[in-house]
């Protein structure tokens, strides 16, 4: 057995990268209706698909733990670090952490998987494994403003 979202995390990896490539620093700039610029949503991916690898790399090295998150605490807080950032770096890390936990769950055996699946759904942890999911909402908002 080969890791479950193996085919759409790679999907979206190669949507995220397609849509990096052809955007312009205009098209960086734009702003989303709820007030997320193109480049700060796509850091704002960097930012969770990172916060999974790092988690991963923990629970293999030290077993699970409940790693709580308050997502809209973070999401806001995160808002004006993102916007901060060079808009063609942001984009870059993107890619970068999308690339690196794309091959960290790569790498994770079906028995790891299985404790990872029992594991939140013990402990009701917000972590998602199938990066696509993330991935395709922030997507579909940035292409539906660049076809505006």
């Amino acid at each position: 057995m080969t890791f479950p979202y193996l085919q759409e995390n790679a999907e979206s990896y190669q949507r995220l990268k397609s849509l990096v490539y052809r955007l312009t620093d205009t098209d960086l700039a734009l702003s989303t209706d709820y007030g997320w610029t193109v480049s700060a949503l796509l850091a704002h991916l960097a930012f969770w698909d990172q916060r999974v690898l790092v988690i991963l790399q923990r629970w293999k090295e030290s077993g699970f733990d409940e790693s709580p998150i308050d997502s809209t605490a973070v999401n806001d807080s995160l808002k004006v670090i993102c916007e901060a950032l060079e808009p063609r770096r942001a984009a870059e890390l993107s890619l970068i952490a999308a690339e690196q936990v794309d091959a960290e769950l790569k790498t994770l055996t079906p028995d790891f998987v299985r404790q990872i699946e029992e594991h939140i759904e013990a402990t009701s942890t917000q972590f998602r494994m199938n990066r696509s999911l993330h991935r395709a909402g922030h997507l579909d908002d940035i292409e539906a403003l660049l076809n505006k």
